[in-house]
């Protein structure tokens, strides 16, 4: 009857790898890991990230030293809300500054489009600008 040890260390809860145990044979020399073997060639390799661009840095705008008869502009993206936010803004100054003027435009395009157009209005007619980003 043969016995297959395989089976019987594995239903015994052994590893199979105790059979591979030391067969070092005196006087045999023992063989270098892997990782030790030098193939004298050379891996290059290259980041997976990349490079980025350098960063150009825009200063801030210029703050205002009063609101008092000036315009802004309060822009939405279009995210659900952000128009009735808008008007609460718009409300409030009507209340609390009624010098300043009040404009609310909806911004073409999503999130992450210009809108140059919309720049272009703002910059000829406004004085600040607030912008209400969904989320």
């Amino acid at each position: 009857m043969k016995i297959n040890r395989r089976k019987v260390l594995s239903i015994l809860g052994i590893s199979p790898a105790i059979l591979a145990g030391s067969t070092a044979v005196a006087g045999e020399k023992k063989k270098k890991p892997a990782a030790a073997l030098s193939t004298g060639f050379k891996i290059e390799a290259v980041n997976p990230k990349g490079m980025p661009p350098p960063i150009q840095l825009i200063p801030m705008a210029p703050r205002l030293s009063s609101l008092d008869g000036k315009t802004i502009y309060l822009v939405s993206d279009g995210f659900a809300g952000a128009d009735r936010f808008l008007a609460q803004i718009a409300i409030w100054f009507q209340k609390n500054m009624p010098s300043v003027k009040t404009i609310y435009r909806l911004k073409a395009g999503s999130y992450f489009d210009d809108d140059p157009k919309l720049m272009a209005e703002m910059k000829a007619n406004g004085n600040a600008m607030i912008m209400a980003y969904g989320h």
